[in-house]
Formats: C-alpha cells, structure tokens, sequence
C-alpha cells in the first residue's frame, strides 16, 4: 500500500491560468514524501541520515481546480546504494483520474559531513516494508 495524503485545492494552489500551478504539484511531491519519511521513523531515534533530491521527472497529465479534493500517493520504487526511487502519483479523489506522476530519485547524505551514505538494510526494510 503507498503512503497516502489528501488535500483539497485551496486559492493560493492556483496560477494565471486558473489551475493549480505546476510548482505547486512539485512542492506537494517533496511534501509527501518528507511525510511519508517522518511518518516511517517516527519511533526511530538513530537516524544518521537526511534525504536531497538529485533530480525529478515529471509528467504532468491533466488539470486540477479549487476546490478539487486530490489524493497524493507514494511509494519507494527501488534503492540502490545511497540512492533511492520514489514515485509519487497525485489523482483527482472523485473521478480518479491521474492528474500528475513523478519519479523522485532520492540520495541519503550524512548528516554531518553531507556525503552519501549507503542506506543501511534497517532503512531499506523500513521503506519496502511500506510498499
């Protein structure tokens, strides 16, 4: 099961064009998936680690509107080494209809000296373990 959010489509989500902004899908990405992380190692006291983005790709598919409710969903795709992938999906909760698909690709730094780190087997099950 993918982490999931819903949101509803406030003013300040809306662009010249009357729809929500492409940013703004971009910013509700990194959200969830900065939830999704604190939500798994929120018993968790021994992070050593922070999460930066190296890049994202993104398709953005149909509009949403205020008021429109939005269901945000995510899940780590793979890890490889210090590196993982995450997807997020943003659907319309009504109809749902995929409105925005995003593959994140995620490095694990050191917190201190903001080198990659290998993510550890501890981390690795904590992620699968969601999906």
């Amino acid at each position: 099961m993918p982490y999931t959010q819903q949101i509803i489509v406030t003013e300040a989500d809306i662009d010249g064009l009357h729809h929500v902004n492409n940013v703004q899908y971009l910013y509700w990405v990194q959200e969830i998936a900065k939830a999704h992380w604190n939500h798994l190692i929120k018993e968790n006291d021994a992070i050593e680690g922070v999460w930066v983005v190296r890049n994202h790709f993104i398709t953005y598919k149909r509009p949403a509107f205020l008021g429109d409710r939005l269901r945000i969903e995510t899940y780590v795709k793979s890890i490889r080494g210090p590196l993982s992938e995450r997807v997020v999906t943003i659907l319309n909760h009504q109809s749902n209809e995929i409105l925005v698909e995003c593959t994140t690709q995620w490095c694990y730094m050191n917190l201190d000296s903001r080198k990659p780190l290998k993510i550890s087997d501890a981390i690795k099950n904590l992620l699968v373990a969601e999906h």
